[in-house]
């Protein structure tokens, strides 16, 4: 079964991946994870980064799958994130911006790369959401975020996302969020959309990954968090699963 379908039918079953930037481990504090994550469960691995400044993507992706048998998901901040060892690899189109690169531009650039590999891919409307820090994401984007208080902006640009054909859509608050995604903006998108909603940034307790769960989110991501301290894996596991 392919990842999508996998992920489309586990509702109303609730699913926790966890993002790892491979400039943030070392080799100790990445299989440290990578146990943890096994230990308690964890149903998917995101891999990437908005700016990867070491050349460590192909020896964390050969990491994770010498120790693990959960799937890898590319979290792509360019197309030089682009590698075979992972399972999939999520098309973002930033559908929050106005920046015709991440719309569109990009993915012609990668488009014949992904069409010749073996990952299965993901077309995702990506949404970044205020989240009272400027995060890497709107750096390096170049893009205004929704504001956190504009809940009707945040479903009309995700109901638009999936009436365009995108098959999954993420809300991000970003690396280094100061708070996340308020559970009424994701209660109210997930009310009008019937594609997953993937919701991540500023997550770093089990009570807000809970929460976000019950307001509708089909998928938590958390990974600055873990960075910070990896016993956190097994609370938001338990707290996630726990639905």
């Amino acid at each position: 079964m392919s990842i999508y379908n996998k992920i489309n039918i586990s509702k109303p079953r609730k699913l926790f991946a966890v993002l790892i930037d491979p400039d943030k481990y070392d080799r100790q504090g990445l299989l440290a994870v990578i146990s943890a994550a096994v230990e308690n469960q964890v149903d998917y691995f995101l891999v990437g980064g908005s700016l990867l400044t070491e050349d460590r993507l192909d020896e964390t992706l050969q990491a994770i799958k010498g120790q693990a048998d959960i799937p890898i998901i590319l979290f792509p901040g360019s197309i030089l994130q682009i590698n075979e060892k992972a399972d999939a690899l999520l098309l973002l189109s930033l559908i929050s911006g106005r920046n015709a690169d991440l719309l569109i531009g990009k993915h012609v650039i990668a488009a014949p790369y992904l069409k010749n590999s073996k990952l299965e891919i993901l077309p995702t409307g990506y949404m970044l959401i205020e989240s009272g820090a400027m995060t890497t994401a709107l750096y390096v984007s170049n893009t205004t975020p929704i504001p956190r208080s504009k809940d009707d902006i945040a479903v009309c640009t995700a109901m638009a996302g999936e009436m365009l054909g995108l098959r999954l859509i993420y809300m991000d608050a970003g690396s280094g969020a100061e708070m996340p995604i308020s559970t009424s903006m994701i209660r109210k998108v997930k009310e009008n959309i019937s594609i997953p909603l993937i919701v991540g940034g500023g997550i770093r307790t089990p009570e807000q990954a809970l929460a976000s769960c019950k307001a509708g989110a089909d998928m938590i991501v958390v990974g600055n968090a873990i960075e910070n301290d990896q016993s956190r894996i097994k609370e938001i596991a338990h707290a996630v699963h726990s639905l």
